[in-house]
């Protein structure tokens, strides 16, 4: 998933990798670097989407010299999306891409099979169908980094409790003007909401590593 706030965005993932009911990875990052104050989260097929990656990735790194600058976020969507769209009938790729450009923060969402929908916030993968209702009921514009950071962490703990395809650790990325900072949740450290409010709210910070 990934959170648009004032001045950046937050994006989140879960690290489990399955092959049929087989978790063939569960520390997997799924969080992808495509340019320095842009990140995509993957979901569907990981070779799919790696590919994909890898390619806008080089894509960018052109766009880079040809242009003397870094490509805008909705550039960098664009290309994801035409690749989805182009392959639709040979990929399994669902892909959100986020980071920040001179026009702030962007998240934008690009299904399995192709388009492309800007969003103040956007979930994908299996997991997201158990947290909808949660994201609809609890997201309000005007959260400044914490309080994104929080609920980035608290709907995908929410999803990793009901869906088997998905678990592990938590891994977030803040993206601002000034900064690319990753957070890490280990799994033993996830919150724990049948518990009730109070192991919520003592929840324990994540582990902040800046780029």
């Amino acid at each position: 998933m990934a959170v648009q706030f004032d001045g950046g965005v937050v994006i989140g993932a879960d690290s489990r990798t399955t092959t049929g009911a087989y978790i063939a990875n569960r520390v997997t990052d799924k969080l992808t670097h495509i340019h320095d104050r842009i990140y995509c989260c993957r979901s569907g097929s990981a070779a799919d989407t790696q590919a994909v990656a890898d390619a806008v990735h080089q894509h960018c790194q052109v766009y880079t010299a040809v242009y003397g600058g870094p490509p805008p976020v909705a550039t960098v969507a664009a290309m994801f999306e035409k690749l989805c769209y182009e392959n639709k009938d040979q990929l399994t790729a669902g892909i959100i891409v986020a980071g920040w450009d001179e026009e702030g923060g962007g998240v934008f969402n690009i299904p399995v099979g192709g388009g492309i929908f800007q969003q103040p916030w956007a979930i994908g993968g299996s997991g997201s169908t158990y947290v909808y209702g949660y994201c609809d009921a609890t997201y309000k514009e005007g959260w400044n980094e914490a309080e994104t950071v929080e609920f980035v962490r608290n709907t995908l703990a929410l999803a990793m409790s009901r869906d088997g395809s998905s678990g592990g650790t938590i891994r977030m990325c803040v993206i601002t003007k000034d900064k690319v900072e990753r957070h890490f949740v280990p799994g033993n450290k996830l919150p724990r909401f049948w518990e009730g409010k109070e192991v919520l709210a003592q929840a324990p910070k994540p582990s902040i590593a800046v780029a």
